[in-house]
């Protein structure tokens, strides 16, 4: 749109630099101002940042994202680059731990390889995905503060008598002599007016009648709402905020949930499985579950919570029966109970340390696969725990690595101090379970010291299993009632600005010669409607089609 230098108006009133419309009168300004077609009239011709004739760098900053048509380039790349996210599962949807640049390849190939390296099994969280949504909601900021607040000062500056030309140019006009009183008979146009619902301002012989002036704002309003949506899913990348994991859990056994201060105790899983009887005719002689419950405790750490040579100090916070779909619920944590596994697991032995140049057994002692105590004491020998593995296995550094934090191959790593070893000890390995002694090699590992010592677990009293585990799925989402009050906001924006039309009627009465104009942001039959309706009850008959001065009849 071409721009001009404004002066003053007509009647008075200084416009700033790009006014279409002067503020006070309406009188089209500039280029505008000897056309004979209806008038542009969104923001009622005030003039917006977005169009100065000289912008600096941060005008064009502004200029960028002010334009609706970037503001949909930017929403379509990113529905299309979410829609690249849903192409093979995201990182973050596994249970188990895995190496992705692994898993990948050989689950899909070489697509899923260059899907891996290309960053998309990790799309939602990446910097570039964000960096969309940022913008997006940069261009929802900037678009809605240059339009709204030219709107506002628009609407907060109308003038009841408005110029001829103004008046003319409207999209639905209507002209005709008055006879009698004319401050009389635009009160008693006024009056028909009020009764369709419209506020009526009166200035002498000259009326602006005008309603449903909130629907304008219904744009903003969404704007904002949409705002407040995205905040709250940029949110959740904040730590703390957003949690969607998994944990494993043995009967009795108590697991902190990672990044938290809390911890879940496992008193007993138990599982019901359907009768025989109650299954139909295919699914007979299998196992199918009918309910699987974990009775849950919830911990919070109170005390040494990052200390890794002290046990932590916990607070039972609350207990639960979790079934599916009745979760634990704490301070906007939430346990659902997922899955579980009734294949027996290996939760603690009781070995004995034999010295195998005397034959003599010192022992037992408790060693849990999880918080071992950091010392044992068995007679001369002492044994302190240097390394736990859960899952034991040589990296490709050749250092000692554990593949989970669930107890399928332990092994641990003490310091043996007592009679004929070195006085700063020595590294001994044990591994709980036969397999991993023969895969491993034990006592070649062990060297020298497999000769003198040997710790061993006696017959299988000494070892304790767990029946069952369970797959609890800990959610956590702060986020969550930001992006209700988001959505309800854009909801209502989107009612405000759907279901109702701002329409205002401008008129006045010049030595009986009748001008009015009418305007409104849809449903211009409504509008002439309105108009025609309002004459026909002070006996001008008039067709609402005969209004109609070239605008828009949707």
């Amino acid at each position: 749109m071409l721009l001009v230098e404004n002066t003053k108006c007509e009647c008075g009133h200084q416009n700033s630099v790009g006014t279409v419309l002067c503020e006070s009168c309406g009188k089209p300004l500039g280029y505008n101002d000897e056309s004979d077609l209806p008038l542009e009239m969104r923001y009622d011709g005030v003039a917006r940042r977005s169009q100065k004739s000289n912008p600096n760098f941060i005008d064009r900053i502004w200029n960028f994202f002010s334009s609706v048509k970037i503001a949909i380039y930017l929403i379509v790349i990113t529905f299309l680059t979410a829609m690249l996210g849903t192409i093979y599962p995201q990182e973050n949807t596994f249970i188990n731990n895995f190496d992705p640049s692994v898993y990948y390849e050989e689950t899909y190939g070489l697509p899923g390889k260059l899907y891996y390296l290309l960053g998309l099994t990790h799309t939602y969280e990446s910097w570039w995905f964000i960096g969309l949504l940022v913008m997006i909601g940069t261009s929802l900021v900037i678009c809605s503060l240059d339009r709204v607040l030219p709107l506002y000062r628009a609407l907060s500056k109308q003038q009841v008598r408005k110029h001829l030309q103004f008046i003319h140019r409207q999209k639905t006009v209507f002209r005709h002599k008055v006879e009698g009183d004319a401050e009389q008979w635009v009160e008693n146009y006024g009056a028909q007016l009020k009764r369709k619902g419209y506020r009526i301002h009166l200035d002498g012989s000259a009326l602006l009648a005008e309603k449903n002036r909130f629907s304008r704002w219904g744009p903003y309003i969404n704007h904002i709402g949409l705002i407040l949506f995205l905040l709250a899913i940029l949110a959740r990348s904040i730590p703390s905020w957003q949690m969607d994991s998994y944990i494993t859990i043995p009967d009795g056994d108590t697991v902190q949930i990672a990044d938290t201060n809390y911890y879940v105790k496992n008193e007993k899983f138990t599982v019901e499985y359907y009768k025989d009887e109650e299954l139909p005719d295919k699914l007979k002689g299998t196992s199918r579950a009918k309910l699987f419950e974990t009775k849950a405790v919830l911990y919070e750490c109170v005390s040494n919570c990052n200390d890794q040579l002290q046990k932590p100090v916990l607070r039972e916070v609350k207990r639960h029966n979790i079934v599916v779909n009745e979760p634990l619920k704490y301070k906007g944590i939430k346990l659902y109970q997922f899955d579980f596994d009734t294949t027996p697991r290996l939760n603690a032995v009781h070995p004995v340390l034999v010295d195998k140049q005397t034959g003599q057994v010192y022992g037992p002692f408790d060693l849990p696969m999880k918080d071992s105590a950091l010392q044992h004491k068995l007679g001369p020998y002492t044994l302190d725990l240097y390394a736990n593995y859960m899952e034991f296995d040589i990296g490709d550094n050749g250092e000692p690595t554990t593949l989970s934090r669930d107890p399928i191959a332990p092994a641990f790593i003490f310091t043996v101090k007592g009679p004929g070893l070195d006085a700063k000890g020595e590294p001994y390995i044990y591994f709980p379970m036969q397999k991993d002694k023969v895969k491993f090699s034990q006592d070649t590992i062990n060297g020298a010291l497999a000769n003198k010592i040997e710790i061993r677990v006696d017959g299988m009293e000494n070892v304790d299993f767990s029946e069952a585990s369970t797959y609890l799925n800990v959610r956590m989402d702060k986020a969550l009632p930001y992006v209700w009050i988001g959505a309800t906001f854009s909801m209502v924006g989107l009612l405000m600005g759907s279901y109702w039309q701002h329409r205002r009627i401008w008129l006045r009465v010049d030595e009986g010669e009748l001008s009015l104009g009418a305007h409104t942001n849809k449903n211009w039959y409504g509008m002439r409607s309105d108009v025609a309706g309002a004459l026909q009850k002070i006996g001008i008959t008039v067709d609402p089609k005969s209004l109609d001065n070239g605008g828009n009849n949707a």
